[in-house]
């Protein structure tokens, strides 16, 4: 399987961008991680084949993470905009990784 994420650019503080992962196969779970310039990659938020989502404590009540099996397309919907929200956003499901997507959000 493939992952191509997009949807990522410049966002104000407060802010909101929806970053779209789509994979060349049916996904089951599926992971968005993120990177900060000079920090390791963590978990963001995931979702199971059932729905079920999960999030960082960080991300809890402003990102929402849904799915469109039909277009093999999981979307992360990033509220309220943070600075610190700033880093290349993948997508991982099976040990695949997509190439990512930057966001960049100003205060």
């Amino acid at each position: 399987v493939r992952l191509v994420e997009s949807g990522g650019g410049l966002a104000q503080a407060g802010g909101s961008l929806r970053l779209s992962c789509v994979a060349s196969d049916s996904i089951f779970t599926l992971g968005w991680y993120r990177q900060a310039p000079g920090k390791e990659r963590e978990y963001v938020a995931g979702i199971s084949r059932g729905g079920t989502e999960n999030y960082a404590e960080s991300v809890k009540g402003r990102f929402t993470t849904s799915r469109d099996d039909a277009k093999n397309t999981v979307y992360l919907q990033m509220n309220s905009l943070k600075p610190e929200d700033t880093g290349v956003y993948f997508c991982m499901t099976r040990d695949i990784w997509g190439q990512g997507t930057q966001v960049t959000v100003s205060s």
